[in-house]
């Protein structure tokens, strides 16, 4: 094994394990949708519907009791399936989610995970990279398939490795967007202002194509925004710190990253709060979790369907780094309305645009909506019917 390289032969070993079942306990921060869990997730992605936190609220609802924003799940796994490749780097590329049902308190999850495929890329950044295509399956208490992740993850050189390839422009500085205080005190409002639709259902019939829908806005990044993720869903994991497990994980695995100003070994997943691992890394300074900003895609969407609609697919490409003190704004556009397994269903065009009009993430979501004309809450959708939803819309188009 070449350590840090990206070659035929380290690709080859990568390639061994498609198909292989994955261990995955190592990945789980969390089992059970505890009323707690639900809290703190709530909490890190900065999410105050009462249907997640307020039990005399929920009670209420279509679903009767507390349920989690879909996206808990990347606590119970963090969709990552990257295996070999030693020393590369890992680059969060984005999430193709499809939830059956929603999550209710303490509902407990099992989880299997394949690598599906993986692809060998080149491009302006990288003479050679690698897409790595994993598969997680979320079974719930009931022995059924709650949801499913496809998650993507980029793997890079770093470090030396990146300088031989690019010069010393890999490690260039990302300098921080500079904000008047009127345009922050405007981000502020957007915040303050965000709708949330609730218990007042959203009827598929006054839905339109080419309506927009409401979006939310995130930012400016602080470092305090991503340690709020990490504290809900992520943690240290075994691979962070200096007690004996994440000792063992590095001499096990040797996937670390070396601290210039210490020598120490430390995770290369710094770089979300140090600028200069971020620069390491070929990011140009501290950046976000894309799970995180696929996170609040969620947020604005269950924002929009209420309490009697329900988010069946999201699928987010991430496709630039979301720097420290960058602002986003998450937006959707309904693209399309149809009917499928006599359930009504709405397409959104999504994207992610910063404060100086990059685009940092885009995708599609599917919603489920009720009927003026009646219709059963959606729980659960039949995997098998709904498996390719956003592909292949069958009947009833509208």
């Amino acid at each position: 094994m070449t350590w840090g390289v990206i070659d035929d032969q380290s690709i080859a070993e990568a390639a061994s394990m498609i198909g292989v079942p994955l261990r995955r306990d190592r990945m789980q921060w969390i089992e059970t949708a505890s009323r707690d869990a639900i809290r703190h997730f709530s909490w890190g992605v900065g999410d105050n519907n009462p249907l997640w936190l307020e039990p005399d609220y929920a009670a209420k609802s279509p679903w009767q009791t507390i349920v989690a924003p879909p996206c808990i799940l990347y606590g119970v796994d963090s969709t990552i399936v990257a295996p070999k490749l030693a020393g590369v780097q890992w680059i969060y590329a984005g999430t193709g989610w499809t939830w059956f049902e929603p999550i209710r308190m303490n509902d407990t999850f099992r989880v299997e995970a394949v690598l599906l495929r993986q692809e060998v890329k080149s491009g302006r950044r990288f003479a050679k990279w690698v897409l790595q295509i994993g598969e997680v399956r979320y079974f719930n208490q009931h022995g059924r398939l709650a949801a499913v992740a496809e998650g993507r993850c980029a793997r890079t050189p770093r470090g030396d490795k990146l300088v031989e390839e690019m010069g010393s422009a890999a490690l260039k500085v990302v300098e921080a967007h500079q904000y008047t205080a009127e345009k922050l005190e405007d981000i502020e409002q957007q915040v303050l202002a965000e709708p949330r639709t609730g218990d007042a259902p959203l009827w598929w019939e006054d839905v339109q194509v080419g309506q927009a829908i409401p979006s939310v806005v995130r930012g400016p990044l602080a470092i305090l925004d991503i340690v709020a993720w990490y504290s809900a869903v992520q943690g240290a994991q075994h691979y962070g710190g200096v007690h004996g497990d994440a000792v063992r994980y590095r001499n096990r695995h040797r996937d670390y990253h070396v601290n210039s100003l210490t020598g120490a070994k430390e995770s290369a997943g710094r770089g979300h709060f140090e600028a200069k691992t971020g620069r390491d890394v070929g990011m140009g300074g501290a950046y976000d979790v894309g799970p995180q900003r696929i996170s609040w895609a969620q947020h604005m969407l269950t924002n929009w369907v209420g309490d009697h609609g329900f988010l069946h697919k999201l699928d987010v490409s991430v496709l630039r780094p979301n720097m420290v003190g960058d602002t986003i704004w998450w937006r959707g556009v309904v693209s399309e309305k149809f009917i499928q397994g006599g359930q009504c269903m709405v397409v959104v065009t999504l994207n992610a645009v910063n404060q100086i009009d990059q685009v940092s993430a885009r995708g599609t979501a599917v919603v489920v909506l009720q009927s003026r004309y009646g219709g059963a809450v959606v729980t659960p959708l039949k995997s098998d019917d709904f498996a390719n939803t956003t592909e292949n819309p069958s009947e009833g188009r509208g």
